[in-house]
């Protein structure tokens, strides 16, 4: 009886799973197309393959992630989480889907969402490390940095040499709530691992400076700047912190640089200001702040300098 039962499948055209070679074939050829980023074969494809066979068998499964990926890398990411929700009505439970749905919403912004379906793949896998990671980043986005903390112990509990980005974002929610020394040491173990990082650097910088280690975070600072040297951001804070520091010349320059790139840049043009009004040359420094104050009156640069512009007024400059 068993050998007539397998006998039966194997004659079966589409075999137990309902699949030809044929069909296994032309999945292997989109997943190559992928492979060699040509996403706009393999979505045609795909689509070709998926909608032909309509089962809900793994292969099916595969096929709708790979899909969603293209998308992804199409730049379409609507597209993308349209397949995904489509898949996970047949595959509810399919942790792989997931988490490419929860990923997409989290970078879309729609954290409510990805939260709920970071929990759904937690309920599946209770120790699977990518869940844990995208609710622990969710967390910290929406500013719960104590529980981000909670949920990324666990992650660090399973994954130990976990990659250096997770050991960042731990640092991160130590940074803000202030607690430097830790956000010093997390992010140390980062750049360990990954001394090219730019935006490491900067956090290595800030928790520094929330240390009053000063020269040293200037330092972090421009290791940051020789790792994307043309950050403007990165200028701006350079700047702050020359100024800070009394390094009037300095920071002026950093300031020049910003504004040879972007006159428009307020923040580089208030800094300028700062730096003159420092070395008394208080009539330079009062067009400057003029000039900020009106092109920028709901900013917060824009408010500042328009105080410092009446505080000239009343001391008669």
């Amino acid at each position: 009886m068993v050998a007539v039962w397998l006998g039966g499948c194997a004659s079966t055209p589409g075999g137990l799973l309902g699949f030809s070679s044929r069909d296994r074939k032309e999945y292997q050829h989109a997943r190559n197309a992928y492979s060699n980023a040509d996403y706009e074969t393999a979505v045609k494809e795909l689509s070709a393959y998926i909608y032909k066979i309509k089962n809900v068998h793994r292969r099916e499964e595969r096929a709708y992630r790979l899909l969603g990926k293209s998308y992804e890398q199409l730049n379409q990411p609507g597209k993308a989480l349209e397949i995904y929700l489509e898949a996970l009505e047949y595959h509810p439970k399919s942790v792989s889907l997931l988490l490419c749905a929860a990923d997409l919403y989290q970078s879309t912004g729609l954290l409510d969402r990805s939260q709920e379906l970071y929990e759904r793949a937690l309920e599946q896998e209770a120790n699977n490390t990518q869940a844990l990671a995208g609710l622990a980043h969710n967390y910290y986005l929406i500013g719960f940095d104590s529980k981000a903390r909670e949920i990324y112990d666990r992650f660090f509990a399973l994954t130990p040499a976990a990659p250096p980005l997770y050991r960042a974002r731990y640092a991160q929610t130590f940074l803000r709530q202030r607690q430097y020394e830790k956000a010093f040491i997390h992010i140390t173990h980062a750049l360990e691992e990954d001394k090219e990082n730019s935006a490491f650097w900067l956090l290595s910088a800030r928790a520094l400076h929330g240390l009053k280690r000063y020269p040293e975070a200037l330092s972090h600072l421009e290791a940051a700047l020789l790792c994307t040297p043309q950050d403007t951001e990165l200028l701006a804070t350079k700047a702050l912190w020359l100024y800070e520091d009394k390094q009037y010349d300095a920071s002026y320059q950093t300031a020049q640089q910003i504004l040879q790139k972007s006159p428009e840049y307020s923040l580089a043009l208030f800094v300028q200001a700062l730096c003159n009004y420092r070395k008394g040359k208080w009539k330079t420094a009062k067009k400057q702040l003029a000039r900020v104050a009106a092109e920028n009156p709901a900013s917060f640069v824009g408010k500042v300098a328009q105080k410092i512009l009446e505080e000239f007024s009343q001391k008669g400059r």
